[in-house]
Protein backbone atom coordinates (compact mmCIF):
# COMPACT_ATOMS: atom_id res chain seq x y z
CA UNK A 1 0.00 0.00 0.00
CA UNK A 2 1.49 3.39 -1.27
CA UNK A 3 1.72 6.21 1.80
CA UNK A 4 -0.95 8.70 0.28
CA UNK A 5 -3.65 5.20 0.51
CA UNK A 6 -2.32 4.83 4.25
CA UNK A 7 -3.58 8.25 5.00
CA UNK A 8 -6.79 8.03 3.72
CA UNK A 9 -7.01 4.80 5.71
CA UNK A 10 -6.11 6.48 8.79
CA UNK A 11 -8.65 9.27 7.92
CA UNK A 12 -11.49 7.20 7.12
CA UNK A 13 -10.41 5.13 10.75
CA UNK A 14 -10.81 8.69 12.49
CA UNK A 15 -13.80 9.82 10.55
CA UNK A 16 -15.61 6.06 11.58
CA UNK A 17 -14.44 6.69 15.16
CA UNK A 18 -15.82 9.83 15.90
CA UNK A 19 -19.08 9.19 13.79
CA UNK A 20 -19.23 6.03 16.57
CA UNK A 21 -18.96 8.53 19.47
CA UNK A 22 -21.47 10.92 17.96
CA UNK A 23 -23.86 8.01 17.80
CA UNK A 24 -23.28 6.50 21.37
CA UNK A 25 -23.79 10.29 22.96
CA UNK A 26 -26.80 10.99 20.64
CA UNK A 27 -28.50 7.16 22.15
CA UNK A 28 -27.46 8.33 25.42
CA UNK A 29 -29.37 11.52 25.54
CA UNK A 30 -32.45 9.69 23.67
CA UNK A 31 -32.40 7.11 26.82
CA UNK A 32 -32.27 9.63 29.10
CA UNK A 33 -34.89 11.95 27.31
CA UNK A 34 -37.47 8.77 27.49
CA UNK A 35 -38.06 9.40 31.15
CA UNK A 36 -41.21 11.94 31.92
CA UNK A 37 -40.98 14.89 34.11
CA UNK A 38 -40.99 12.90 37.27
CA UNK A 39 -38.84 10.00 35.99
CA UNK A 40 -41.53 7.60 35.79
CA UNK A 41 -43.35 6.11 32.78
CA UNK A 42 -47.02 5.45 32.29
CA UNK A 43 -46.49 1.90 33.59
CA UNK A 44 -44.48 3.64 36.78
CA UNK A 45 -41.35 2.45 35.75
CA UNK A 46 -38.27 4.49 33.54
CA UNK A 47 -39.34 5.46 30.04
CA UNK A 48 -41.60 7.69 28.66
CA UNK A 49 -45.15 7.26 27.39
CA UNK A 50 -48.95 8.76 28.78
CA UNK A 51 -50.48 6.05 30.88
CA UNK A 52 -54.19 7.22 30.24
CA UNK A 53 -55.88 8.98 27.01
CA UNK A 54 -58.74 10.96 27.25
CA UNK A 55 -60.96 12.04 24.43
CA UNK A 56 -63.83 14.24 24.94
CA UNK A 57 -66.10 15.02 22.32
CA UNK A 58 -66.14 18.96 22.60
CA UNK A 59 -64.87 22.53 23.93
CA UNK A 60 -68.16 23.99 23.19
CA UNK A 61 -70.11 22.69 26.06
CA UNK A 62 -69.38 23.57 29.64
CA UNK A 63 -69.73 19.73 30.59
CA UNK A 64 -66.41 18.41 28.99
CA UNK A 65 -64.58 21.62 29.65
CA UNK A 66 -65.53 20.81 33.57
CA UNK A 67 -64.73 17.25 33.01
CA UNK A 68 -61.46 17.79 31.70
CA UNK A 69 -59.98 19.63 34.91
CA UNK A 70 -61.46 16.82 37.13
CA UNK A 71 -59.87 14.03 34.93
CA UNK A 72 -56.47 16.02 35.52
CA UNK A 73 -57.18 16.43 39.41
CA UNK A 74 -58.40 12.74 39.46
CA UNK A 75 -54.43 11.67 38.78
CA UNK A 76 -52.54 14.16 41.32
CA UNK A 77 -51.00 12.15 43.83
CA UNK A 78 -50.57 8.73 41.74
CA UNK A 79 -47.35 7.44 39.35
CA UNK A 80 -49.94 7.56 36.07
CA UNK A 81 -50.14 10.60 33.49
CA UNK A 82 -53.12 11.41 31.30
CA UNK A 83 -52.96 13.58 27.86
CA UNK A 84 -56.64 14.46 26.65
CA UNK A 85 -57.79 15.86 23.35
CA UNK A 86 -61.07 17.21 22.43
CA UNK A 87 -62.64 16.06 19.13
CA UNK A 88 -64.82 19.11 18.34
CA UNK A 89 -68.03 17.26 17.28
CA UNK A 90 -66.22 15.54 14.60
CA UNK A 91 -65.80 11.54 14.28
CA UNK A 92 -62.97 11.94 12.35
CA UNK A 93 -60.74 14.36 14.51
CA UNK A 94 -61.92 11.62 17.14
CA UNK A 95 -60.24 8.72 15.32
CA UNK A 96 -57.26 10.90 14.49
CA UNK A 97 -57.27 11.85 18.49
CA UNK A 98 -57.09 8.08 19.45
CA UNK A 99 -54.57 7.61 16.69
CA UNK A 100 -52.28 10.29 18.60
CA UNK A 101 -52.32 8.97 21.61
CA UNK A 102 -51.91 5.57 21.06
CA UNK A 103 -48.55 6.80 19.53
CA UNK A 104 -47.55 8.27 22.37
CA UNK A 105 -48.04 4.62 24.43
CA UNK A 106 -51.36 4.48 26.25
CA UNK A 107 -52.45 1.43 28.37
CA UNK A 108 -56.27 2.43 28.90
CA UNK A 109 -58.15 4.48 26.51
CA UNK A 110 -61.20 6.56 28.24
CA UNK A 111 -63.17 8.27 25.46
CA UNK A 112 -66.76 9.96 25.14
CA UNK A 113 -68.09 9.12 21.74
CA UNK A 114 -69.46 11.68 19.31
CA UNK A 115 -71.40 9.17 16.95
CA UNK A 116 -71.82 5.67 18.82
CA UNK A 117 -71.54 3.74 15.66
CA UNK A 118 -68.68 6.04 14.18
CA UNK A 119 -66.61 5.37 17.16
CA UNK A 120 -65.96 1.50 16.99
CA UNK A 121 -63.23 2.20 14.31
CA UNK A 122 -60.86 4.22 17.13
CA UNK A 123 -62.03 1.06 19.68
CA UNK A 124 -60.89 -0.99 16.85
CA UNK A 125 -57.70 0.44 16.60
CA UNK A 126 -56.89 0.87 20.36
CA UNK A 127 -57.69 -2.54 20.95
CA UNK A 128 -55.44 -4.13 18.12
CA UNK A 129 -52.57 -2.16 20.03
CA UNK A 130 -53.70 -3.91 23.47
CA UNK A 131 -55.05 -0.96 25.26
CA UNK A 132 -58.53 -0.85 27.12
CA UNK A 133 -61.07 0.81 25.95
CA UNK A 134 -63.18 2.33 28.46
CA UNK A 135 -66.89 4.01 26.79
CA UNK A 136 -67.36 7.06 29.38
CA UNK A 137 -70.68 8.72 29.48
CA UNK A 138 -72.08 7.59 26.12
CA UNK A 139 -71.68 4.04 25.27
CA UNK A 140 -69.75 2.92 21.69
CA UNK A 141 -71.96 0.63 19.66
CA UNK A 142 -71.48 -2.24 17.36
CA UNK A 143 -68.43 -3.56 18.20
CA UNK A 144 -66.45 -5.94 20.67
CA UNK A 145 -63.69 -3.86 20.95
CA UNK A 146 -65.30 -2.08 24.26
CA UNK A 147 -64.21 -3.41 27.95
CA UNK A 148 -66.35 -1.44 30.21
CA UNK A 149 -68.68 1.38 30.45
CA UNK A 150 -68.43 4.16 33.06
CA UNK A 151 -71.77 5.84 32.89
CA UNK A 152 -75.18 7.45 34.93
CA UNK A 153 -77.99 5.11 34.88
CA UNK A 154 -79.34 7.31 31.60
CA UNK A 155 -82.64 4.94 31.54
CA UNK A 156 -83.41 6.32 35.10
CA UNK A 157 -82.84 10.04 33.82
CA UNK A 158 -85.57 10.24 31.10
CA UNK A 159 -87.91 8.28 34.07
CA UNK A 160 -86.68 11.08 36.44
CA UNK A 161 -87.61 13.76 33.42
CA UNK A 162 -90.82 12.21 32.77
CA UNK A 163 -92.27 11.77 36.39
CA UNK A 164 -91.06 15.13 37.09
CA UNK A 165 -93.97 16.81 34.40
CA UNK A 166 -96.20 14.40 35.49
CA UNK A 167 -96.02 15.70 38.99
CA UNK A 168 -95.77 18.89 38.40
CA UNK A 169 -98.85 19.57 35.59
CA UNK A 170 -102.36 20.03 36.17
CA UNK A 171 -105.94 18.46 34.89
CA UNK A 172 -106.18 16.63 31.77
CA UNK A 173 -104.95 16.88 27.95
CA UNK A 174 -102.06 18.81 28.72
CA UNK A 175 -100.08 19.85 25.33
CA UNK A 176 -96.59 17.66 25.65
CA UNK A 177 -93.90 19.10 23.76
CA UNK A 178 -91.34 15.85 23.11
CA UNK A 179 -87.81 16.77 22.24
CA UNK A 180 -84.84 14.18 21.84
CA UNK A 181 -80.78 14.71 21.70
CA UNK A 182 -78.88 13.16 18.83
CA UNK A 183 -80.20 10.03 16.73
CA UNK A 184 -76.30 9.53 16.63
CA UNK A 185 -75.97 9.30 20.38
CA UNK A 186 -77.23 5.54 22.15
CA UNK A 187 -77.81 7.62 25.20
CA UNK A 188 -80.32 9.55 23.41
CA UNK A 189 -82.41 6.74 23.22
CA UNK A 190 -81.92 5.48 26.84
CA UNK A 191 -83.27 9.06 28.42
CA UNK A 192 -86.14 8.56 25.45
CA UNK A 193 -87.06 5.32 26.24
CA UNK A 194 -87.03 6.26 29.67
CA UNK A 195 -89.37 9.37 29.70
CA UNK A 196 -91.42 7.18 27.58
CA UNK A 197 -92.10 4.46 29.85
CA UNK A 198 -93.49 6.84 32.20
CA UNK A 199 -95.03 8.76 29.79
CA UNK A 200 -96.60 6.83 27.60
CA UNK A 201 -99.59 5.34 30.68
CA UNK A 202 -100.70 9.27 30.96
CA UNK A 203 -100.21 9.96 27.34
CA UNK A 204 -102.47 6.67 26.49
CA UNK A 205 -105.48 7.77 29.01
CA UNK A 206 -105.42 11.87 28.06
CA UNK A 207 -103.42 13.50 30.86
CA UNK A 208 -101.14 14.70 28.03
CA UNK A 209 -101.38 14.85 24.11
CA UNK A 210 -98.51 15.17 22.12
CA UNK A 211 -98.15 18.63 20.28
CA UNK A 212 -95.42 18.15 17.79
CA UNK A 213 -94.48 14.38 16.63
CA UNK A 214 -96.84 12.34 14.57
CA UNK A 215 -95.21 9.44 14.99
CA UNK A 216 -95.04 9.52 18.83
CA UNK A 217 -99.23 10.22 18.36
CA UNK A 218 -99.28 7.07 16.07
CA UNK A 219 -97.58 5.10 18.88
CA UNK A 220 -99.03 6.27 22.00
CA UNK A 221 -100.56 2.96 22.63
CA UNK A 222 -97.43 1.00 22.64
CA UNK A 223 -96.09 1.08 26.36
CA UNK A 224 -92.46 -0.59 25.40
CA UNK A 225 -91.27 0.76 21.71
CA UNK A 226 -88.79 -1.19 19.52
CA UNK A 227 -85.43 0.83 18.65
CA UNK A 228 -87.20 1.63 15.01
CA UNK A 229 -90.07 3.20 16.83
CA UNK A 230 -88.12 4.86 19.23
CA UNK A 231 -85.43 6.12 15.80
CA UNK A 232 -88.89 7.57 14.11
CA UNK A 233 -90.03 9.37 17.24
CA UNK A 234 -86.46 11.04 17.61
CA UNK A 235 -86.12 11.41 14.00
CA UNK A 236 -88.91 14.16 14.07
CA UNK A 237 -87.98 15.59 17.21
CA UNK A 238 -83.92 15.15 17.76
CA UNK A 239 -82.20 18.25 18.63
CA UNK A 240 -78.82 17.08 18.24
CA UNK A 241 -77.51 18.36 21.17
CA UNK A 242 -77.71 21.35 19.58
CA UNK A 243 -79.47 24.84 21.31
CA UNK A 244 -79.97 26.82 17.88
CA UNK A 245 -81.20 23.40 16.45
CA UNK A 246 -83.31 23.07 19.42
CA UNK A 247 -84.54 26.74 19.37
CA UNK A 248 -85.34 26.47 15.62
CA UNK A 249 -87.66 23.31 16.12
CA UNK A 250 -88.94 25.13 19.01
CA UNK A 251 -89.97 28.13 16.96
CA UNK A 252 -91.07 25.93 14.17
CA UNK A 253 -93.91 23.68 16.43
CA UNK A 254 -95.51 26.41 18.18
CA UNK A 255 -95.40 28.23 14.83
CA UNK A 256 -97.47 25.33 13.72
CA UNK A 257 -99.41 24.51 16.80
CA UNK A 258 -103.06 25.13 17.09
CA UNK A 259 -104.36 27.16 19.83
CA UNK A 260 -105.30 23.99 21.70
CA UNK A 261 -102.11 23.12 21.57
CA UNK A 262 -100.53 25.85 23.95
CA UNK A 263 -101.79 28.16 27.90
CA UNK A 264 -100.13 25.77 30.02
CA UNK A 265 -97.80 23.24 28.68
CA UNK A 266 -95.02 20.46 29.66
CA UNK A 267 -91.71 19.94 27.55
CA UNK A 268 -89.49 17.45 27.46
CA UNK A 269 -85.73 18.60 27.12
CA UNK A 270 -83.04 16.25 26.73
CA UNK A 271 -80.83 18.26 28.57
CA UNK A 272 -79.67 22.08 29.87
CA UNK A 273 -78.02 23.42 26.68
CA UNK A 274 -81.33 22.45 24.63
CA UNK A 275 -83.72 23.35 27.28
CA UNK A 276 -82.76 27.01 28.21
CA UNK A 277 -83.15 27.60 24.27
CA UNK A 278 -86.24 25.91 24.33
CA UNK A 279 -87.47 27.42 27.03
CA UNK A 280 -86.65 31.35 25.66
CA UNK A 281 -89.05 30.27 22.95
CA UNK A 282 -91.98 29.16 24.49
CA UNK A 283 -91.42 32.08 27.13
CA UNK A 284 -91.49 34.49 24.20
CA UNK A 285 -94.87 33.29 22.86
CA UNK A 286 -97.85 34.97 24.57
CA UNK A 287 -99.88 32.11 24.12
CA UNK A 288 -98.34 30.55 26.43
CA UNK A 289 -99.57 30.60 29.86
CA UNK A 290 -96.96 28.67 31.89
CA UNK A 291 -94.80 25.56 30.77
CA UNK A 292 -93.00 22.82 32.57
CA UNK A 293 -89.62 22.28 31.39
CA UNK A 294 -87.21 19.16 31.87
CA UNK A 295 -83.24 19.20 31.64
CA UNK A 296 -80.01 17.37 32.71
CA UNK A 297 -76.16 18.07 33.57
CA UNK A 298 -76.57 20.59 35.79
CA UNK A 299 -74.82 23.48 33.99
CA UNK A 300 -74.40 27.35 35.94
CA UNK A 301 -76.42 28.83 33.15
CA UNK A 302 -79.65 26.36 33.81
CA UNK A 303 -79.06 26.71 37.75
CA UNK A 304 -79.53 30.42 37.21
CA UNK A 305 -82.58 29.65 34.73
CA UNK A 306 -83.55 27.55 37.92
CA UNK A 307 -83.55 30.26 40.38
CA UNK A 308 -85.01 32.49 38.04
CA UNK A 309 -87.93 30.44 37.54
CA UNK A 310 -87.10 29.97 33.61
CA UNK A 311 -86.12 26.23 33.81
CA UNK A 312 -88.24 23.43 35.84
CA UNK A 313 -85.07 21.21 36.96
CA UNK A 314 -82.74 19.32 35.74
CA UNK A 315 -80.92 15.95 36.72
CA UNK A 316 -77.86 16.45 38.38
CA UNK A 317 -75.61 14.24 37.17
CA UNK A 318 -72.09 14.59 39.34
CA UNK A 319 -69.78 14.52 37.02
CA UNK A 320 -66.96 14.31 40.27
CA UNK A 321 -68.18 10.79 41.05
CA UNK A 322 -68.11 9.48 37.00
CA UNK A 323 -64.69 10.84 36.97
CA UNK A 324 -64.18 9.50 40.02
CA UNK A 325 -65.18 6.01 38.57
CA UNK A 326 -63.80 6.32 35.45
CA UNK A 327 -60.36 7.06 36.96
CA UNK A 328 -60.47 4.69 39.22
CA UNK A 329 -61.39 1.73 36.80
CA UNK A 330 -58.67 3.09 34.62
CA UNK A 331 -56.12 3.25 37.72
CA UNK A 332 -57.43 -0.65 38.30
CA UNK A 333 -56.56 -1.63 35.43
CA UNK A 334 -52.67 -0.40 34.91
CA UNK A 335 -52.38 -1.79 38.51
CA UNK A 336 -53.04 -5.14 37.12
CA UNK A 337 -56.61 -5.50 38.92
CA UNK A 338 -60.45 -6.29 37.92
CA UNK A 339 -62.11 -3.00 38.07
CA UNK A 340 -65.61 -2.80 40.09
CA UNK A 341 -69.05 -3.04 37.41
CA UNK A 342 -72.58 -2.87 38.81
CA UNK A 343 -74.06 -4.07 35.51
CA UNK A 344 -74.09 -4.22 31.91
CA UNK A 345 -75.22 -2.88 27.80
CA UNK A 346 -75.83 -4.20 25.18
CA UNK A 347 -73.90 -2.24 22.60
CA UNK A 348 -75.50 -4.01 19.72
CA UNK A 349 -72.20 -7.01 19.82
CA UNK A 350 -71.51 -7.94 23.11
CA UNK A 351 -72.95 -6.87 26.59
CA UNK A 352 -70.39 -4.34 28.20
CA UNK A 353 -69.73 -4.67 31.82
CA UNK A 354 -70.55 -1.21 33.58
CA UNK A 355 -70.49 0.46 36.43
CA UNK A 356 -73.39 3.14 37.05
CA UNK A 357 -73.73 6.11 38.89
CA UNK A 358 -76.64 7.29 40.68
CA UNK A 359 -78.68 10.65 39.47
CA UNK A 360 -80.68 13.68 41.78
CA UNK A 361 -83.34 15.23 40.49
CA UNK A 362 -82.68 19.00 41.57
CA UNK A 363 -85.79 21.98 40.87
CA UNK A 364 -85.95 25.09 43.09
CA UNK A 365 -86.78 23.35 46.32
CA UNK A 366 -83.52 21.97 46.58
CA UNK A 367 -81.19 23.70 44.46
CA UNK A 368 -79.30 24.80 47.35
CA UNK A 369 -78.58 21.49 49.21
CA UNK A 370 -77.69 19.65 46.19
CA UNK A 371 -75.82 22.12 44.13
CA UNK A 372 -73.99 24.35 46.44
CA UNK A 373 -74.17 22.91 50.06
CA UNK A 374 -72.60 19.52 48.53
CA UNK A 375 -69.50 22.43 46.79
CA UNK A 376 -70.41 21.27 43.63
CA UNK A 377 -70.58 25.06 42.84
CA UNK A 378 -70.07 28.38 44.57
CA UNK A 379 -72.66 30.05 46.15
CA UNK A 380 -71.36 33.18 44.52
CA UNK A 381 -71.72 31.72 40.75
CA UNK A 382 -75.25 32.95 40.94
CA UNK A 383 -77.79 35.97 42.19
CA UNK A 384 -81.03 35.42 43.65
CA UNK A 385 -80.25 32.30 45.57
CA UNK A 386 -81.92 32.18 49.07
Amino acid sequence: MCKKEGLKVKKSLKRFTLLLGVMMIAFVLSACSGESSNGRSSDGGTGSGVSVGIVLPTKDEPRWVQDEQRFKEALEGTKYTTEILFSQGSPAKEKENVETLISKGIKVLIITPQDGAAAAAAAEAAKKEGITVIAYDRLITDTDAVDYYVTFDSFAVGEAQAQYLIDNTKGTGVPLYLYAGAASDNNAFLFFQGAWSVLQPKIADGTFKVANSSEAVALQDTAELSRDQLSKIIGQVTTNWDPNEAKNKAQTHLTAAAADMKGDVAILAPNDGTARAIADVFASDSAITSYVVTGQDAEKASIQYIIDGKQSMTVFKDVRTLVKDAMGMAVSILDGKTPETTGSYNNGKIDVKAKQTDVIVVDKNNVKKEIIDSGYYQASDFTGLE
